[in-house]
């Protein structure tokens, strides 16, 4: 196991390494979860498959916790961060070159997958290593620049590449060639943040020489974290409140890209891959951190417990703005682009109490590993819905597809009715 050495003999300051390391721990994500999703949509594929098999992509993360005690035990997290950045280089650059072959749909999905793995294990080891490389202090102070900078790299991945993309197609009309070039451009940033990271993370890990863990007493300690987790008070109303409180947006979020997409004579908006790299991947960025944002500067006045139920329905509510784009009659640019923010802004504000909850029921002894479990459940959540989401949208039409996400919202608000959660939680005294 990897030992921390006292982060001031790194003489490197986090600003060399922190606005860097969690922009590459982002693009990856997006990639995967967004970027997959608007590329098979330009090149054909249903939106059946779509959700199906781009749904199977969140298992890394739904499954991360059983490993992630291994990037703590084997060698140092400075150096997996890095490996780990060397393989997602090579793996993009698997994705453009697969994209003109003809079974371009199942190679693709597997290196997809891949890209899952390594991301999922890169996030292990860059949220471990930053706690390791800054003093309580530092990552307080830290804290704020690296959720930009993770921000910044979905607005640079569902924004910036998706106009790059959109802009080649209307020039060259080769959806290959353009969203080719994409994934050449993000395997060549990885090439850079591999050898950059080399070089500008501080080496605050001394590795131990002696073989102080054996694999029987990680098996011992896994069961007894696990036991914990599943004997703390409430533990059934959590995992149903971790599946249930996203249930809307976990179909919502495979759709939105495909609704913005398709024709009008199929019932989608008819938007060019631009525009939608403008709409959803700028304009919805921008609204979904203002949520985040107002969020947590309202609830760490009042806490948790004052604010979980209207964090709930701000969640539930917001989507209505997708009910109406899609009743709605050739909707202007600007009638879009002030639905989709006020979707994400509603969306973004209402993830505050999520996330606040995950924190909450994750005190106590193993306060690190029971949150790394509620975010596997958290995964797990956003996973099942989104597989079903495509076929139950080409069976009922987008129209009572986005009504159905509504009916959903009845599962978000009723299990916020059905915690108890400590009133002083989260209150800023």
């Amino acid at each position: 196991m990897s030992k921390s050495i006292n982060s001031t003999c790194a003489k490197r300051s986090p600003w060399a390494w922190v606005p860097t390391l969690y922009f590459a721990q982002g693009l990856p994500y997006i990639a995967v979860m967004t970027l997959s999703v608007i590329m098979y949509k330009r090149l054909g594929v249903s939106n059946t498959d779509i959700a199906l098999y781009t749904g199977w992509l969140y298992l890394p993360w739904v499954i991360k916790p059983f490993w992630s005690p291994f990037v703590d035990i084997i060698s140092t997290k400075r150096q997996w961060v890095i490996i780990m950045q060397w393989f997602v280089a090579i793996a993009f650059a698997g994705i453009a070159f697969a994209l003109p072959v003809q079974f371009f749909f199942s190679l693709t999905l597997a290196v997809f997958w891949l890209v899952a793995f390594v991301s999922s294990t890169h996030d292990i080891a860059a949220d471990g290593y930053y706690m390791l490389a800054l003093t309580e202090h530092e990552q307080s102070f830290y804290v704020g620049i690296r959720s930009t900078f993770y921000r910044i790299a979905s607005v640079a991945g569902q924004g910036a590449l998706v106009v790059v993309a959109g802009c080649i197609e209307e020039s060259t009309g080769d959806i290959p060639f353009a969203w080719g070039v994409v994934f050449f451009v993000l395997s060549a940033m990885f090439l850079f943040f591999a050898v950059y990271h080399s070089w500008a993370l501080p080496k605050v890990e001394i590795r131990n020489t002696k073989r102080n863990y054996t694999f029987n007493d990680v098996t011992k300690e896994f069961v007894r974290i696990f036991v914990a987790f599943f004997r703390k008070k409430q533990a059934g109303l959590a995992i149903l409140f971790m599946l249930l409180y996203r249930l809307p947006e976990a179909q919502l979020i495979k759709l939105i890209n495909p609704f913005l997409l398709d024709a009008n004579s199929i019932g989608g908006l008819g938007l060019s891959t631009s525009e939608v790299g403008i709409v959803y991947g700028t304009v919805g960025i921008i609204g979904l951190t203002a949520g985040g944002i107002i969020g947590g500067i309202l609830a760490a006045k009042k806490g948790l417990h004052y604010w979980l139920k209207p964090m709930a329905w701000s969640m539930s509510l917001t989507c209505l703005t997708f009910v109406y784009l899609s009743w709605a009659s050739e909707p202007s640019l600007l009638t879009i682009n002030t639905c989709v923010f006020i979707e994400q802004f509603g969306y973004g504000f209402g993830f505050t109490a999520y996330m606040l909850y995950l924190i909450y029921f994750s005190e106590g002894e193993f306060s690190t590993a029971h949150y790394s479990i509620c975010t596997g459940f958290m995964a797990l959540g956003m996973m099942l819905p989104g597989m079903a989401a495509g076929w139950i949208q080409e069976t009922i039409g987008y129209r009572y597809f986005f009504i159905w996400t509504m009916i959903c919202c009845i599962a978000t608000i009723g299990v916020t009715y059905l915690l108890k959660i400590n009133p002083e939680f989260g209150k800023k005294y």
